[in-house]
């Protein structure tokens, strides 16, 4: 999906023959390169080569990479990608760099929720955790800071998801790129998954920094696109997630 100028989703399915994209990176590209913006969940990797050629780039046209957060679905590539193409840098807030370079076990990846997958998915989330350490972060990103990529974007950094959770702003756009921080469920703009949330009053609190921003389209990494009145539907459910 087209979402502005040389800014594209990357459409991702959770098996075959699904019609609805579980997990929707970001591709940027400009005169200096190309952007990648998360990379979607393990063994994905065929599916975004496939969805970066039919936008017209190769892989090896990507520059950066910036990982929003920590979680599986968001850096379930991070570690293929940059062995296949080392020249890559990758960009992360402080916050979640620990998690992602394997220094830490990832807040979500308790022992009891492992125990509880199919035998299958705990030996391919193992195999993920020993690639972690061969990450490098390159660019350590920090809340408020300008990115003089495309156009300019804005980093805002809205911890509760996790940590380091970040959201990007593209002025030139007046387009979010809201990551888990907000959802879109039945075509309504909703706040991220409280079950995946660790403090989600943290998390409504980092909502606030959203209000301010001329909007018109936010982009949900679940959900996909939301461009009827966002910043007031913003407004509308800080005030019903703080009430309850």
């Amino acid at each position: 999906m087209k979402l502005g100028q040389r800014i594209a989703s990357i459409e991702l399915f959770a098996q075959p023959g699904s019609t609805e994209p579980a997990y929707q990176p970001v591709l940027l590209w400009d005169e200096n390169g190309a952007t990648l913006v998360d990379t979607g969940n393990i063994g994905q990797l065929d599916q975004i080569t496939k969805a970066v050629q039919e936008i017209g780039l190769q892989l090896s046209d990507i520059k950066r990479i910036i990982v929003t957060h920590q979680d599986i679905d968001h850096i379930g590539n991070l570690a293929a990608i940059t062995a296949e193409h080392p020249d890559i840098e990758v960009w992360a807030h402080a916050d979640d760099i620990p998690y992602i370079t394997g220094e830490k076990r990832m807040i979500k990846m308790t022992d009891e929720r492992l125990s509880q997958m199919p035998e299958a998915a705990r030996t391919a989330i193992h195999s993920f955790f020993n690639q972690l350490p061969s990450i490098r972060i390159n660019r350590v990103i920090k809340d408020g800071e300008m990115l003089y990529i495309h156009g300019g974007m804005r980093v805002i950094h809205t911890p509760g998801h996790t940590p380091g959770h970040i959201c990007l702003y593209l002025p030139q756009e007046k387009l979010l790129l809201a990551a888990d921080e907000l959802r879109v469920v039945d075509g309504e703009l909703v706040g991220p998954a409280e079950a995946f949330t660790p403090d989600m009053q943290e998390a409504v609190r980092s909502m606030h920094k959203l209000t301010d921003l001329p909007l018109e389209k936010v982009f949900c990494y679940h959900g996909g696109l939301y461009d009827h009145e966002p910043s007031a539907h913003i407004a509308e459910l800080i005030r019903i997630l703080e009430q309850a």
